[in-house]
């Protein structure tokens, strides 16, 4: 919207410096308005999620020990994701190029699964547990969206170029093979962070660090001088990928302010499926998949852990983990959450400058 806005007043005769339409200071004016408006609007909504009792339903007959871990937790408000979203939103609104296709792919996408996540957060108030939509009905919503936006970018095209991190030369798979990894991509992006979400502040300052990591990518794949220089592909147009996700760093790092411990409320799958699958659909929009599995690469231990506790459970009937996810198994060795919290962010950071560099060094 202020791209209009400033080319309606440019027509009336006003002076607008040039610095405003670039995606550079949309990204920090975006990034802003998140923060601000997650921050000044976050005590109001909390209040009105306590006066609806949405309160976060704990996994007491399925993990015993870890309902006591977190039994101080329940009635905490959920749903908090909302506050994410609507603020992204509006900074889509208002500060993103809506003839963009990058535009409408990122706005569809985050209502799509915010639908998802909301209605699976609605089942499990409405039940009092933890159970909410089936896994089946989830990934097959999931799957609906991954294909939609698959066909989109590849439609035509007989062969897709990926790079992997540190590596100059990217390789080519066929589109039906491309496609397929989007599938995996998304789903997985979406349901690696909906796993973690489960400490306080774990997910949302996990999600700052990737949000800020990508940002920074799709910026400078938008430049031709920097991403010739980087030997980074050039992308025409994908500042507005830049601007959305400088907007969702701003909104989880105001939402962090009330969901660090102890949390006065909790994103919700309407949150962590919503910012998870925009996690995998901007990797996918910036052909950087592999790098996503870097920069991301606590989410992705989160989600292997699981995979891993269940499929060997199912074979042998014992557990690797002492609980899974991944850092429900080191509250069960007695580690404070602070501590994995803060020990979970720091490996997140030293894997996001892992990823910075391999911009460097390819």
């Amino acid at each position: 919207m202020i791209i209009y806005l400033l080319k309606w007043l440019e027509n009336l005769g006003w002076h607008i410096p040039a610095a405003f339409s670039n995606s550079s200071t949309r990204m920090i004016l975006a990034a802003l308005f998140s923060l601000l408006f997650t921050l000044l609007i976050g005590p109001f909504f909390i209040r009105k999620l306590m006066e609806l009792k949405m309160g976060q339903p704990i996994r007491k007959s399925e993990a015993p020990k870890l309902g006591e871990l977190h039994a101080k937790k329940e009635n905490t408000p959920t749903m908090g994701g909302i506050l994410i979203i609507a603020s992204g939103l509006c900074s889509l609104f208002l500060f993103m190029n809506l003839e963009s296709h990058y535009t409408w792919i990122l706005g569809i996408a985050t209502v799509w699964l915010g639908l998802i996540g909301g209605y699976d957060d609605f089942l499990k108030l409405k039940y009092k547990n933890s159970k909410g939509l089936s896994g089946k009905k989830k990934f097959c919503a999931q799957f609906v969206l991954a294909l939609g936006i698959g066909i989109v970018l590849f439609w035509g095209e007989s062969s897709v170029a990926y790079f992997f991190p540190f590596l100059k030369t990217p390789f080519y798979l066929f589109s039906v093979l491309a496609l397929l990894i989007t599938i995996f991509v998304i789903i997985g992006g979406s349901n690696s962070v909906n796993l973690t979400d489960g400490l306080d502040g774990l997910a949302s300052g996990l999600l700052v660090l990737v949000f800020l990591v990508f940002a920074l990518l799709a910026f400078l794949c938008n430049n031709h001088k920097i991403a010739d220089y980087l030997n980074i592909l050039y992308m025409e147009g994908s500042g507005e990928i830049a601007v959305y996700l400088s907007a969702l760093f701003g909104a989880c790092l105001g939402f962090l302010w009330f969901n660090g411990h102890p949390a006065q409320v909790f994103m919700g799958d309407i949150g962590s499926l919503t910012l998870g699958g925009i996690m995998g659909v901007s990797a996918v929009l910036l052909r950087r998949e592999f790098l996503l599995a870097i920069v991301g690469g606590i989410f992705v231990a989160e989600a292997l852990s699981v995979i891993l506790q269940v499929g060997f459970y199912k074979r042998k009937k014992r557990r690797i983990f002492l609980c899974a996810p991944l850092h429900h198994h080191f509250e069960y060795k007695g580690w404070p959450e602070t501590k994995v919290v803060l020990r979970f962010w720091i490996i997140g950071l030293i894997l996001a400058m892992l990823g910075l560099a391999s911009l460097k060094f390819q």
